[in-house]
C-alpha cells in the first residue's frame, strides 16, 4: 500500500474515531466527515479542508479499499475499512486512529485518548501493540528521539511515510524555560537576514574605499 496523504490519514482517522463515538450517525455524511476533519478538538493540526480537498482524499482511500461508500440512501455515505485494509488488529487501529488526528503522542497519552475507542489495561499493553506495529514490514508506527526537556519519547504513525519533525513541533516539546515561539523564530531569521545585508553593504564600502586609496583589502 502506497503512503497516504495528510489529508487522507485524517479522513480515515475521522471515519474510525466517529463509527465509535457516535454509532447512530455512521457511516458519515459528507458534511459530517468534513466537519469531522476539522473540528477544532482532539486535532493536531487543527485544518481547515473544503468538501474537494475531502472527497478527493475519500477517492484516494476507495482506491486502496481502506474507505466504501454506502449506497441505498439519499445521501451518499462513508466508511472505512480499515482494520482489514491495513491488516492490523482493533488494539492497534485504535492506536494509529489517535495518532492519526492527534500527532505523536507519549505511551500514556494514547492509552487516555485511545479510551473511547479501545480502554488498554496499563501501559505496556499499549506500549506492547506499538513495538509489534514498529516490527512489521513496512512499519506502522516509531518510536521518536525524545525531545529536550521531554520527559518520555513520543510514538509516531507512518502511514503517511517517514516521519518529518518540525521546527515547530521541536520547540513545542521544548521545556518551558527554553520555549520559543514560532513569532520568535521569524522575528529572528528576519533580524538575521536583516544583519547579513548590512554586513554585504560594510564590505561593498570598503572595497570601493580601498580601491579609491589604492589599498588591498585583502592585505
Amino acid at each position: 500500500m502506497r503512503s497516504l496523504t495528510p489529508v487522507e490519514a485524517r479522513v480515515l482517522g475521522v471515519l474510525v474515531e466517529k463509527q465509535a463515538t457516535v454509532p447512530d450517525t455512521y457511516p458519515l455524511s459528507l458534511n459530517s466527515l468534513v466537519a469531522g476533519c476539522n473540528q477544532k478538538t482532539a486535532r493536531d493540526p487543527v485544518l481547515n479542508l473544503s468538501e474537494a480537498d475531502v472527497l478527493a482524499a475519500v477517492d484516494g482511500l476507495k482506491s486502496l479499499s481502506l474507505v466504501f461508500e454506502t449506497t441505498g440512501s439519499r445521501v451518499s455515505r462513508y466508511e472505512h475499512n480499515m482494520t482489514r485494509g491495513i491488516a492490523v488488529p482493533s488494539q492497534a487501529t485504535a492506536l494509529l486512529t489517535v495518532l492519526m488526528l492527534r500527532g505523536p503522542q507519549t505511551v500514556a497519552e494514547l492509552r487516555a485518548n485511545c479510551e473511547r475507542l479501545h480502554r488498554f489495561g496499563d501501559n505496556s499493553s499499549v506500549e506492547g501493540f506499538l513495538t509489534e506495529l514498529a516490527e512489521r514490514f513496512p512499519p506502522r508506527a516509531v518510536l521518536l528521539p525524545r525531545s529536550p526537556g521531554a520527559r518520555e519519547a513520543r510514538w509516531a504513525h507512518m502511514l503517511c511515510g517517514e516521519v518529518q519533525m518540525t521546527a515547530e513541533r521541536i520547540v513545542a516539546s521544548g521545556s518551558d524555560e527554553d520555549r520559543i515561539t514560532v513569532g520568535e523564530l521569524v522575528a529572528l531569521k528576519a533580524e538575521l537576514g536583516r544583519q547579513a545585508e548590512e554586513l554585504a553593504a560594510l564590505r561593498a564600502l570598503v572595497q570601493r574605499m580601498a580601491s579609491e586609496l589604492g589599498i588591498d583589502p585583502a592585505a
